[in-house]
């Protein structure tokens, strides 16, 4: 997929990602984020949040606007967060999810996209955010972050979508990172034990060559295991036998189907969006965007009705 120029193509567009940049020093280190809030709501309004993690050679804004999800949050009232990697960090703008040091709570990436999302939480500011309600999802690198993010900080965010990423420590260094981009990875017990579960959304493309189809199939069964060892009495998931199936297809493009979980209560827990043909792209993102695929369903919509429909 091209990656084209995003302030070009919006010139002309009144939903232009664009948005409070924000600093946060985590152990010595700044770190930048972009945030939107939504249009129209009431001052003083709790609103949920949505962390956004970009994949590789993205930043904060293209992602925002190959996604449209400044818009989702402008028709359904939430704020969303970019945090940006610093190039020094990665030269091709990932995540390091494969790095052993970035991969537990309290250190490295995901102890600086924590502090992100906390600061915003702490922050006094015309719209408030439930604290109920804070979710993180993101594609590729970014996608194999929120999974990491959703092991090691499920007391902060309530649920993830991962979107054509990598299951948690499916990798330790940049030579097995290739290896399960290709192959897969992912361990089922690696998740230690939780202090709740932690519901997930997978999406990912039957054609994505850049990271195999099996790695969604593998995120999805890690986060049941991990959710079946804090929740035996009603987590007792079977990756094989869904409580709900349906298909669809895109006029003109790729057909999917749609499974969903629900546990012992009734509610949701897992999801799966599987795309036939989808390869490494941002399902029904911008036309022309970095990484994105419009002839597919709209994953923008998919992950927040997803995060809207989930226990608190």
């Amino acid at each position: 997929m091209r990656t084209v120029n995003w302030r070009e193509l919006y010139a002309s567009n009144r939903a232009v990602i664009e948005g409070a940049e924000r600093t946060t020093i985590v152990a010595g280190k700044t770190h930048r984020a972009v945030v939107h809030t939504p249009a129209g709501v009431d001052p003083g309004t709790a609103l949920p949040l949505v962390c956004m993690l970009h994949g590789c050679t993205q930043d904060a804004a293209s992602f925002a606007a190959a996604t449209r999800m400044n818009e989702a949050a402008d028709r359904h009232g939430f704020i969303v967060v970019y945090p940006q990697q610093d190039r020094g960090q990665n030269p091709q703008g990932c995540w390091n999810w494969f790095a052993p040091r970035h991969q537990a709570r309290g250190a490295g990436e995901p102890a600086a996209i924590a502090a992100i999302v906390r600061e915003l939480i702490g922050t006094t500011s015309p719209l408030a955010i439930d604290a109920r309600r804070v979710f993180v999802a993101g594609m590729s690198a970014g996608g194999a972050m929120a999974a990491i993010l959703g092991a090691t900080y499920p007391d902060l965010f309530t649920a993830v979508a991962v979107h054509s990423g990598l299951a948690y420590r499916s990798a330790t260094s940049v030579v097995t990172a290739f290896t399960a981009m290709a192959r897969g990875g992912g361990d089922p017990a690696a998740i230690g034990e939780l202090t709740r579960p932690v519901p997930s959304i997978v999406v990912h493309g039957t054609g994505d060559r850049t990271v195999a189809p099996t790695n969604g199939h593998q995120v999805l069964a890690q986060a049941m295991a991990a959710n079946r060892r804090a929740a035996p009495d009603r987590c007792e998931f079977d990756i094989t036998s869904p409580t709900s199936t349906s298909q669809g297809r895109v006029d003109g493009g790729h057909a999917y189907e749609r499974s969903c979980w629900t546990d012992r209560r009734g509610a949701l827990m897992h999801e799966s969006l599987k795309v036939e043909g989808l390869g490494h792209a941002w399902s029904g993102g911008l036309p022309g965007g970095s990484y994105t695929d419009p002839r597919g369903p709209d994953a923008t919509e998919a992950i927040w009705r997803f995060f809207a429909a989930v226990p608190r």
